[in-house]
């Protein structure tokens, strides 16, 4: 059976996925098409739990032994809920990569002191409606208030930072929350990090409300082709050296395959109905 939808709103993964290849936005986002987890991207779901965990205990608990303590716990959780048995080549392939993540968190430690900060939300669901209709969703790992009022919307990636000249794409999911806190809440956030535990380096950004009203206008403009493509069918494969992470090559024009039927009933240009 299908588990094709017709999306109505922008996250900045789907987003992302479309600037890079509008035929994989299709695959993840429309037709729903299956995808075997990687190892970094568990990781990354494990070092995340853990972090947020973290930040439920009373802030004089939130220790290096004590988010340790919460890994084997968090991971038992996280593989009871789906198999990823086929990620390991048995215990010690899997006792190698818990080591990995046990190495993030100690670094998470040595960029910041989680015993001094009282989050004002983690895991935060925001989302927003803008004027013309484009309804965007995210989800910030942490969003941190002072007693000025100050916002900052903190992001944790478990690889290392990009090189500068890749800082654009790197932020383009934060300013996407920042325009969300914006429109919702008044205020724009005064400081956009993103943590890289893979070498415990930041990347700091502060936006202004004239940028982020610009990056406002490029979200309906990427929305408006995105729906459009929704409404034809047509989504482009765009080549590039990412295609090598790709999961589906096999049904990729681009290497000789082909994409399954479109799995929704397609309209004319222009006579779509706008998202409800």
């Amino acid at each position: 059976m299908s588990n094709a939808t017709r999306p109505t709103q922008l996250s900045p993964s789907r987003a992302g996925d479309f600037k890079q290849c509008p035929l994989l936005y299709r695959f993840r986002a429309v037709d729903r098409l299956p995808e075997p987890p990687s190892r970094a991207q568990v990781q990354g779901t494990l070092v995340h739990s853990v972090l947020e965990r973290l930040y439920e205990v009373d802030a004089g608990k939130r220790t290096p032994t004590q988010a340790l303590a919460m890994i084997e716990p968090e991971w038992s959780k996280l593989n009871a809920s789906q198999e990823y048995s086929e990620l390991f080549d048995g215990l010690d392939d899997e006792a190698g990569w818990l080591r990995g993540v046990r190495r993030l968190v100690e670094t998470y430690f040595a960029m910041e002191d989680p015993r001094r900060l009282q989050p004002h939300r983690t895991e935060c669901l925001v989302t927003t409606t803008l004027d013309d209709g484009t309804q965007l969703k995210g989800f910030i790992d942490r969003a941190d208030v002072n007693a000025d009022g100050l916002v900052r919307l903190v992001d944790y990636k478990t690889g290392k930072r990009p090189p500068e000249r890749f800082a654009d794409k790197a932020l383009f999911q934060m300013k996407f929350y920042a325009l969300v806190w914006w429109r919702t809440r008044g205020t724009v956030p005064t400081l956009l990090r993103l943590m890289y535990l893979g070498d415990g380096q930041m990347l700091d950004y502060s936006p202004d409300e004239r940028e982020l009203a610009s990056f406002e206008r490029t979200l309906k403009t990427l929305w408006a082709a995105m729906r459009e493509a929704i409404a034809t069918g047509e989504f482009r494969a765009q080549k590039s050296k990412l295609c090598g992470w790709c999961a589906h090559q096999k049904i990729c024009p681009e290497f000789g395959g082909e994409p399954p039927a479109y799995p929704l009933t397609t309209v004319l240009p222009g006579l779509e109905m706008p998202p409800t």
